[in-house]
């Protein structure tokens, strides 16, 4: 029993290191290539991985503004910190709220959509086509979708601080009693222009996070209709933990050893 407990973590351990080890490969083949981004294809891109995802990460991001402003506004008042709401709403979303959350729903929508079709011209053997052609898959597919990714994620994550703020003056205007001069003056109090920028540098992370892992999972998925569905799975399952372990990691760099 315990041999074969041994023999499978000895396996897990290994598949983990060589998945990680062609990750880190597969994502410095693409910065090498980033001088040979087809400019079309990319803005292309910006607009499915950008434009198309705006609508659902704003209102994602207005309603979860809402909520922290109902748990929080009432008790702020009660406390007599009712100046304070609307820098803790402005600063919990762009330090945190505004990129975990898009970055998220674009794993969702998006990470999907790159490891889906990826994964389906594999199985339909269009990659090796590519390959015929002298035409680098890694170039014509991973570049244009890694570039538009991490451009468009700190825009998203721009509107999203936006919107968020703007649901949470919502709430603390009408359900608190909270004039709107002491909403808006208490992010302008609290909030630094550093607080914004450091979601923008999340979400170019996570934009990255989202494109390299959608196309390696597409690249390596299995033949037929079920390595498709098995692909796209995991790759918005491995997008959102890698989302959530590197936000901790870029927090404590942004806000602990930087601070």
């Amino acid at each position: 029993m315990l041999k074969k407990m041994s023999e499978q973590l000895g396996s897990f351990i290994l598949d983990f290191c060589g998945a990680t080890g062609r990750v880190i490969n597969l994502f410095l083949a693409t910065c090498v290539r980033l001088k040979e981004t087809n400019g079309r294809e990319t803005i292309r891109q910006m607009a499915r991985l950008g434009a198309d995802s705006l609508p659902i990460v704003l209102m994602t991001i207005m309603f979860t503004g809402m909520v922290l402003a109902v748990q929080t506004s009432k008790e702020f008042v009660r406390f007599g910190a009712a100046a304070s709401v609307g820098g803790v709403v402005a600063i919990a979303m762009g330090r945190e709220l505004a990129p975990v959350l898009t970055g998220v729903v674009v794993a969702g929508r998006v990470g999907a959509a790159i490891a889906a079709e990826i994964a389906a011209m594999k199985v339909t053997e269009q990659i090796d086509a590519l390959r015929v052609m002298a035409t680098n898959p890694i170039t014509y597919l991973v570049v244009p979708r890694f570039v538009a990714a991490v451009v468009m994620l700190p825009v998203l994550v721009v509107f999203a601080n936006a919107i968020g703020s703007f649901g949470g003056w919502v709430v603390a205007t009408n359900y608190a009693d909270i004039s709107s001069f002491t909403y808006i003056n208490s992010i302008k109090v609290f909030m630094k222009s550093f607080d914004l920028v450091s979601g923008m540098i999340k979400g170019a992370v996570f934009g990255g996070i989202i494109a390299i892992i959608g196309c390696y999972k597409g690249l390596n998925a299995k033949q037929g209709a079920e390595g498709v569905g098995v692909a796209t799975t995991a790759a918005v399952v491995l997008s959102i933990i890698l989302i959530f372990i590197s936000n901790y990691f870029l927090s404590l760099i942004l806000f602990v050893s930087g601070g």
